[in-house]
């Protein structure tokens, strides 16, 4: 094992479009199928879309078919959509790729970043925690034990079930144990990194992209809010492609996307994909870890 170890609404308006007649009283005039993709909500929303409707314009030019970008409420409604098949294409975390995949039979892992085989989680805190900056080393167990907490989102692979995994290994008892407080989560990224950095919680867990552009951005005041602990590397993050792919646009397409996808190197396109380092290929096969360790926490469902 390698070192660890509004989408109900849009997708019914959509779903209403393709059945309305036109105004002539016939069937949609083109009938031309649309390419819909979502992603995971883990950081602002508004940034979400004006990311994705630049990677939805590369995709229509490059496959020569409609693809737009619709966005979702929580982590939850992103699976869903995706098992419903009111999205064909997704970019999902590590976990939520795990339950899309098992719930979609043929759906496939085939693109994720450079960084994505050996991502990692911060620990952060805030002064008034009393604990101090720190880096990758031993889980500091005492320094830890009955902090405020919270997690992301119950669905992260970053933000809570990595974060999870570790404390329990490390501690030999649950998150609620150790921190002596029911799990908290603050719903994703940006959020738990204002709730550490506002003193709402002495301590959380994110992913450590976000921390570090919201350092670079110079929203994140690195006096109030620093890194505590540095987990080891996991895999994570994926874009996923549903079989209904090939059924509607032809065999073959999801080859296709998978290669539009990791053949990117415009750098203000791989920005809009959050991994400028560059994009490579997926199989499900590089998220077996995570599937046996959600298994163990009980976390698919």
């Amino acid at each position: 094992m390698r070192s660890f170890l509004h989408a109900a609404g849009a997708s019914c308006v959509l779903a209403l479009t393709a059945l309305l007649p036109s105004c002539g009283g016939e069937s949609n005039a083109t009938d031309t199928p649309v390419l819909t993709f979502t992603a995971i909500p883990d950081q602002n929303t508004t940034e979400l879309e004006q990311r994705f409707d630049r990677v939805a314009a590369y995709l229509s030019e490059e496959l020569g078919i409609e693809v737009d970008y619709v966005p979702v409420t929580d982590y939850t409604a992103s699976v869903e959509a995706f098992t419903n098949g009111d999205v064909q294409l997704a970019w999902f975390g590590g976990l939520t790729g795990v339950r899309a995949r098992r719930a979609v039979e043929g759906s496939r892992a085939i693109a994720q970043g450079t960084i994505d085989p050996e991502y990692v989680s911060y620990f952060i805190a805030n002064p008034a925690s009393g604990l101090t900056p720190g880096g990758k080393g031993p889980f500091p167990t005492e320094a830890f034990r009955g902090k405020s907490f919270t997690f992301g989102s119950d669905s992260s692979t970053s933000g809570r079930l990595m974060p999870e995994y570790f404390i329990r290994e490390n501690t030999g008892q649950s998150p609620a144990e150790f921190f002596g407080q029911d799990n908290r989560y603050s719903g994703s990224h940006d959020k738990t990194w204002e709730a550490v950095q506002n003193g709402s919680v002495e301590l959380g867990a994110l992913s450590y992209t976000t921390y570090d552009k919201r350092l670079a951005e110079g929203k994140i005041d690195p006096e109030q809010c620093f890194i505590a602990w540095i987990t080891p590397g996991y895999p994570d993050y994926s874009w996923n492609a549903h079989p209904a792919i090939d059924e509607m646009f032809g065999e073959g397409t999801i080859d296709r996307l998978q290669e539009a996808l990791t053949s990117i190197t415009d750098q203000e396109l791989l920005v809009a994909l959050d991994r400028p380092e560059g994009m490579m290929a997926a199989t499900n096969e590089d998220f077996a870890p995570l599937v046996d360790l959600a298994d163990q926490l009980g976390l698919l469902r």
